[in-house]
C-alpha cells in the first residue's frame, strides 16, 4: 500500500495566509502541471471554495478540464500561442489569452475579426525572464498593438520575476522596468487593465510589489525554494507500508553498486517506494555555469568533511537513514533501534511535482 496524502485543511490555511499577504491584490491560483502534481480539479476546487476567482494555466487541456468540471471562474492562459486551432478552442472555453509578440497579436486580431468578437488578452513584458514577452524597449510594437488592433480587448499586463527567491537587486530592476512600460502606455492614454508581476516568491519576499493581482502556485503547497516558512504549511506526504524486515550481518552490502556496507549487524526495513515515485529526485541541477559547478563542488566537500546527512524516512516515530542507493521502486532504511513491524506506515517527503505511480488522496 502506498499513497500520497494531502491535507486539504493545510491548503486552505495556506490560501488564507497568502490572501493576507497579498492585501488588496487578487489571488490568481496557478494550477499548471496537473495542479503542481496534486490533481488539477481537486486543487482548483479548494482554491475556488477559498474565494479564488482566477486560475492560470498553460495547456488547453487544463482549461477544458476546468470548464468540464463546472468551473466558471476566469481562466488566464499564461502560455502565449499562435496556433489557430488552440486559439479557437480557448476562445470557445472563454479563456483570457496572453499576447507576447506581434505574431501573437496579429493571429488573435485576425481570429477576432473572423469570429466577430473581441479577444480578451493580457500583454506580457519580458523584463529579464527571457522566455515570452515584449522587451521594455519595444514600445513602438506595443503602441501599434494598442492603437490599431481593435479585435483585442487588452485587459491586463504582466511580467515574471526570475530571481525573487534569491536576488533583491535584480527583482527591483525588473520592477522599475515594468513600471516604466506601464507608465509610458498610460501617458499615451491607454488603459492597461489589471497589472501583475509577483509569483509565489515575489509575493512572499516583496509584498509591496503585489500591484493588482499576484500569481501563486508553489506557495499554495507550502513548498518554497528559499529560506523561511512565512507561516505556510508544507502540503503532502507519501505513505507506504513496510514490506520486509530482516537483519544484515556485518560486512553485508545493500543496493546497486554495493553503495553501503554494514559495519555491524543491522536491522533493515524494505519499503516499496523509489525514485520512480519521486523519492530522492531533485530539480534545479541543470545549470553548467562555472559558479554553479563550483557551488556543487563546495557542497560535496562540506558533506565529505562534516558528514553527509543523506535521505531519511519517518518510521516508528523516528527518522530512519536510507541505506545505499534509492532503487526504482524500493528503498532500504536502518531500523536497528526502531520498534516497528511488517505493515507499519513509513512517511516520505516527496515533492508532488516529481510524483509518479502513486494515488493522490485528499483528506
Amino acid at each position: 500500500m502506498k499513497r500520497y496524502l494531502v491535507e486539504s485543511a493545510a491548503i486552505r490555511q495556506n490560501l488564507e495566509t497568502l490572501k493576507k499577504r497579498a492585501g488588496k491584490a487578487r489571488l490568481f491560483a496557478v494550477v499548471k502541471g496537473n495542479g503542481y502534481g496534486l490533481g488539477l480539479i481537486p486543487l482548483a476546487a479548494i482554491c475556488r471554495d477559498a474565494g479564488v476567482d482566477t486560475f492560470c494555466v498553460t495547456e488547453v487541456s487544463d482549461a477544458k478540464q476546468l470548464r468540464g468540471a463546472g468551473f466558471t471562474q476566469q481562466i488566464l492562459m499564461i502560455r502565449p500561442t499562435c496556433d489557430v486551432d488552440e486559439v479557437h478552442q480557448l476562445l470557445d472555453l472563454d479563456v483570457v489569452l496572453t499576447v507576447s509578440s506581434q505574431d501573437d497579436a496579429a493571429v488573435l486580431n485576425g481570429i477576432a475579426t473572423q469570429r466577430k468578437q473581441k479577444v480578451k488578452a493580457h500583454i506580457e513584458i519580458d523584463t529579464g525572464m527571457g522566455r515570452y514577452g515584449f522587451l521594455p524597449g519595444e514600445m513602438d510594437k506595443l503602441l501599434h498593438i494598442y492603437s490599431y488592433m481593435d479585435g483585442l480587448d487588452l485587459c491586463g499586463i504582466y511580467t515574471h520575476f526570475h530571481s525573487a527567491f534569491c536576488n533583491k537587486k535584480a527583482t527591483d530592476l525588473q520592477m522599475v522596468s515594468f513600471r516604466s512600460v506601464i507608465r509610458q502606455l498610460q501617458e499615451k492614454g491607454f488603459d492597461v487593465g489589471i497589472c501583475h508581476c509577483c509569483n509565489s516568491a515575489g509575493l512572499l519576499r516583496f509584498p509591496n510589489y503585489a500591484m493588482d493581482a499576484v500569481r501563486v502556485g508553489s506557495a499554495i503547497l507550502g513548498r518554497l525554494s528559499f529560506k523561511g516558512s512565512y507561516n505556510l504549511k508544507r502540503v503532502g506526504t507519501l505513505e507506504a507500508a513496510v514490506d520486509e524486515l530482516r537483519w544484515l550481518p556485518r560486512g553485508h552490502t545493500c543496493g546497486y553498486g554495493a553503495g553501503w556496507r554494514a559495519k555491524k549487524p543491522t536491522r533493515i526495513a524494505v519499503l516499496p517506494v523509489g525514485w520512480y515515485n519521486g523519492f530522492g529526485c531533485q530539480m534545479g541541477n541543470d545549470l553548467t555555469r562555472r559558479k554553479d559547478s563550483l557551488r556543487a563542488i563546495f557542497s560535496n566537500l562540506r558533506r565529505l568533511i562534516f558528514g553527509r546527512k543523506g535521505y531519511t524516512v519517518l518510521l516508528g516515530g523516528k527518522r530512519c537513514r536510507v541505506l545505499g542507493h534509492i532503487g526504482m521502486l524500493h528503498t532500504v532504511v536502518d531500523v536497528t533501534t526502531v520498534n516497528c513491524k511488517l505493515g507499519d506506515k513509513a512517511i516520505f517527503d516527496v515533492n508532488p511535482l516529481m510524483l509518479k505511480g502513486v494515488d493522490v488522496v485528499f483528506q
